[in-house]
C-alpha cells in the first residue's frame, strides 16, 4: 500500500491522517514545530481528534522536516486557503505548500488537494509550481488529483468518515486511483468527479449557497425588526413546509462559508462575469456585526443607559459554538462597533485560548466576568457551557437595567431583550 504524506495538521488534515493511518502508512507533516510536538504528546488543540482515534492510527507519525516525507507516494496538501484584508483569494500557504511538496517529488507520485479553491486553481496554479520545483513533467512523470475537503470543525457527529466525498484526478486511471485511495476510508461513499475543475466548483459553491441563504435570512431578520416580528418565531412558523430550507440569521465567519464565495467571484471576475446575486449576500452578511451593535446600542439607550463607558461583556469569540477556531470570525465586528461606540468590552471564551486571540485581534480574554457589573451582556456563541445557563442566570451578570442580547436566538422566546 502506498505511504501518504498530509500536509498540514490542521481541522482538516489532522483527521484524515488519523482516519488513512488505521489502515496504512501516513506521516504527517506541519510546518508549526510546536504543533508537531504537541501530536507527538497526543494532544491535539483543535479538539478534533479523541486519544482513542490517536491510539487506533496505528501508522501515524509526525514531522516538520521535509526529508521525512520524500518516501511517500501520496502527497495530500490540507493548508488553508484565506483571503486578504481586500477580500482576494490569498494562495500564499496553497504556494509555498506546492514548493514544498515539490521538493520532494519523484517520478510515479500524485498530490492531491483539499484545499479550498477557485475552479482551475490545482491545474493553473499548483501544478506549474510542481513542475518549475521538481523538474518533473505533469501527467507524465508525477500526477494531481482534487478531492475537496467537508470538515465540520467541532461536529462529533459528522465526521471525515461519515461524509460522502467528492474525489477526482488529472487522468481518468489517476481519477480511479483517487476514487479508490477515498474509497478505502470513507464509509458514506465517493462520488468520482468528471476533471478536476467540477470537483473544485463543487466544493466552492456549496458554501456560496448557504452564504447566500444565511444572508437572505440576515436581511429578513432586519425587515422584521422594523415591523416588530421576531425573525426566530417567524421561521419557526415557515419551517412547518416540509420544503422549507431550515436557515436562521446571525453573523457568519469562519474559514469556509465567510470565505469560499470571495474564491468563486474572483475568478468570475477573471473571466469577465461580475457576480450580483453572490456579492449582495456577502455585503450583507459581511454588515451583520455593525447592524447587530447598533440594535445593541438602540437597546440599551431605550432602557435608559448612557451609552459612553457602558460595560458589555460579550461571551464566546470563536466563529462557531463548541470550537476552539477563531479564524474569520465575524464576532470581533460586534467587538469593534461597540467599541467605536465608546462602549468598555469585555470578552469571555472558554473554549478560546488567550494567547491566540491576543495574537490575532488583540484581545484579551476574562475567565470569571463579575456579577452585577455589565450594562449589556451578549450572548454570541452558544457553547455547551453557555446554552446551559438559563436567562435568570445570564442576568445575574448585569446591572438592573442591562440589556440581555442572545445573537444566535438559542434562549426561549421573551427571555432575551433582544435577538436577531
Amino acid at each position: 500500500m502506498k505511504k501518504i504524506a498530509v500536509i498540514g495538521l490542521g481541522y482538516v488534515g489532522l483527521p484524515l491522517a488519523v482516519a488513512f493511518a488505521e489502515k496504512r502508512e501516513v506521516i504527517g507533516f506541519d510546518i508549526n514545530a510546536k504543533r508537531i510536538r504537541e501530536l507527538n504528546d497526543g494532544v491535539d488543540a483543535t479538539r478534533e481528534v479523541s486519544s482513542e482515534e490517536f491510539a487506533a492510527a496505528k501508522g501515524l507519525s509526525f514531522t516538520d522536516s521535509l526529508d521525512a516525507i520524500r518516501e511517500c507516494e501520496f502527497y495530500i496538501v490540507t493548508v488553508p486557503t484565506p483571503i486578504d484584508a481586500f477580500k482576494t483569494p490569498d494562495l500564499t500557504p496553497l504556494v509555498k505548500a506546492s514548493e514544498s511538496v515539490g521538493g520532494v517529488l519523484k517520478k510515479g507520485d500524485i498530490v492531491i488537494y483539499e484545499s479550498t479553491v477557485y475552479p482551475g486553481a490545482t491545474e493553473e496554479v499548483c501544478v506549474p509550481i510542481l513542475e518549475k520545483v521538481s523538474g518533473l513533467k505533469f501527467n507524465q512523470d508525477f500526477f494531481a488529483g482534487y478531492s475537496p475537503e467537508r470538515i465540520n470543525p467541532g461536529d462529533k457527529e459528522h465526521r471525515v468518515t461519515t461524509i460522502k466525498k467528492v474525489t477526482s484526478g488529472s487522468t481518468p486511471a489517476i481519477a480511479d486511483e483517487v476514487d479508490a485511495l477515498y474509497a478505502d476510508i470513507i464509509i458514506a461513499g465517493t462520488h468520482k468527479a468528471s476533471s478536476i475543475k467540477v470537483a473544485e466548483a463543487a466544493k466552492v459553491i456549496e458554501n456560496t449557497q448557504r452564504d447566500v441563504n444565511i444572508a437572505l435570512m440576515n436581511e429578513l431578520s432586519m425587515i422584521f425588526s422594523r415591523l416588530g416580528i421576531d425573525t426566530h418565531e417567524v421561521l419557526a412558523a415557515a419551517g412547518t413546509k416540509w420544503n422549507f430550507l431550515p436557515f436562521k440569521p446571525g453573523l457568519v465567519g469562519g474559514h469556509c462559508i465567510g470565505v469560499d464565495p470571495y474564491y468563486l467571484t474572483h475568478k468570475a471576475q477573471a473571466v469577465g462575469y461580475h457576480p450580483e446575486m453572490i456579492l449582495a449576500g456577502r455585503r450583507v452578511n459581511d454588515n451583520m456585526g455593525a447592524y447587530a451593535s447598533s440594535e445593541l446600542i438602540k437597546a440599551m439607550i431605550k432602557s435608559g443607559q448612557t451609552i459612553a463607558n457602558a460595560k458589555v461583556l460579550v461571551m464566546g469569540l470563536t466563529f462557531k459554538e463548541n470550537c476552539p477556531d477563531l479564524r474569520n470570525t465575524r464576532v470581533v465586528d460586534v467587538i469593534n462597533e461597540l467599541a467605536e461606540f465608546g462602549c468598555q468590552v469585555d470578552v469571555t471564551d472558554c473554549w478560546a485560548n488567550n494567547d491566540e486571540a491576543q495574537h490575532e485581534y488583540g484581545l484579551k480574554l476574562i475567565d470569571n466576568p463579575s456579577e452585577g457589573h455589565y450594562d449589556a451582556v451578549v450572548l454570541a456563541v452558544p457553547h455547551r457551557e453557555y446554552a446551559a445557563m438559563n436567562a435568570a442566570q445570564l442576568r445575574t451578570l448585569m446591572k438592573e437595567k442591562g440589556v440581555l442580547f442572545d445573537l444566535k436566538g438559542v434562549l426561549p422566546l421573551g427571555d432575551a431583550d433582544l435577538r436577531l
